[in-house]
């Protein structure tokens, strides 16, 4: 981040995000971490809270880009002599979340412990003597006993030994890694056009917002996001089950991206106006639901793991995946928006490629099971 806030040129730029992406690591160990120290009773709950880091980084991210760019000419009474911020007009909109992972990093290494130990498992609402079939036994000490047994013998037959790759490439793996693929890939592209069609002028297919009221947008999704995946998804999975929850997540993305032209077209007709933030408003909460799939396959992902020693493995697997479609989709989705703006003619291209990745998440929901793999 330091570096894209001082980058220059194109090629400075790309290098500085490419560097980025390639330290950026932390996702799939956090995720093996997490199904480590959770079992079935509370793993729905545990996963609903991960999206709270990206959703306060989405809320915070786009306010602070907004307030922060550009500071010499927002904040002339306090940055206006500053001859550094007129070089690097966007240095300090990247110094401060540059500044933050640094800290939070240096808690990382402090603090946090190792999760591969088995006496880390962390259980929710359950008896102790529910974790066994020797439910007859009513000393908490027998109990206790026959746990320890019970986890001795998984460990001597290899659950928590990590399988080679050619062993994790299986169908149920490559498939909650598809699915991981496939929904991500909608999501970023939906993202990556998001704030270029707000920032399009409306005669030329966009709505014409400023920058601070796009990242006010942005900083509201993120909120909602947040909000509802903490309080909602747990008794969600409850009441529905995960499958149905993903593929209604997927299927919302279709009039998800036809949230787009009605856009344009009110604002072309009533400028915008209130029926044009109501659609926006839709859109953020159509946003919302599709995010509740992230936690789905997340939960999909550590089920399809072939032991415990593996969901590190297992969580790489669909980590390169995913990042192999966030490499491409944002590029292709923007490309799509900038041909689709030139000729009046293609103006509905962008939508129709939009639509096509999620008919393919669509698709590739269907091979999901509607219960969870067991090892």
């Amino acid at each position: 981040m330091y570096c894209f806030g001082l980058s220059k040129t194109f090629v400075e730029l790309v290098l500085s995000r490419g560097l980025n992406g390639a330290l950026n690591g932390n996702i799939g160990v956090m995720k093996s971490m997490m199904a480590e120290i959770t079992d079935e009773t509370n793993l729905a709950l545990a996963y609903s809270y991960m999206p709270l880091a990206w959703s306060g980084g989405g809320a915070i991210g786009p306010m602070i880009g907004g307030l922060l760019s550009r500071p010499a000419d927002r904040f002339p009474g306090l940055f206006g002599n500053v001859e550094f911020f007129k070089i690097y007009p966007y240095f300090l909109a990247c110094a401060v979340p540059a500044t933050f992972t640094a800290i939070a990093w240096l808690v990382t290494f402090l603090f946090l412990k190792e999760a591969s130990n088995q006496s880390l498992l962390i259980t929710h609402n359950r008896p102790l003597s529910q974790v066994s079939p020797q439910s007859h036994l009513s000393r908490p000490i027998d109990q206790v006993k026959v746990l320890q047994k019970e986890l001795f013998e998984k460990h001597e037959i290899g659950e928590n030994t990590p399988l080679p790759l050619r062993q994790l490439l299986i169908p149920r793996v490559l498939i909650a890694a598809g699915n991981y693929a496939t929904i991500s890939l909608v999501e970023i592209a939906f993202r990556a056009v998001q704030p270029v069609f707000y920032a399009t002028p409306i005669e030329l297919g966009g709505l014409g917002l400023d920058p601070p009221r796009i990242g006010n947008i942005l900083a509201a999704y993120g909120v909602l996001n947040g909000f509802f995946q903490i309080f909602f998804f747990a008794d969600l999975n409850d009441w529905f089950g995960l499958k149905a929850i993903y593929t209604t997540a997927v299927v919302s993305s279709v009039p998800l991206v036809l949230t787009f032209p009605l856009v344009n077209a009110l604002a072309r007709a009533y400028d915008v106006n209130w029926a044009v933030w109501t659609v926006v408003g839709t859109q953020i909460v159509g946003a919302t639901l599709l995010n509740t799939g992230f936690a789905c396959i997340f939960i999909y992902i550590a089920a399809a793991s072939p032991n415990r020693g593996s969901l590190g493995a297992t969580n790489g697997i669909a980590q390169m995946l995913v990042s192999i479609v966030r490499t491409i989709g944002p590029a292709s989705a923007t490309s799509m928006f900038s041909f689709s703006i030139e000729t009046p003619s293609h103006a509905w291209f962008i939508y129709y490629y939009l639509l096509t990745l999620s008919f393919i998440g669509i698709g590739a929901s269907l091979l999901l099971p509607r219960k969870l793999w067991k090892n």
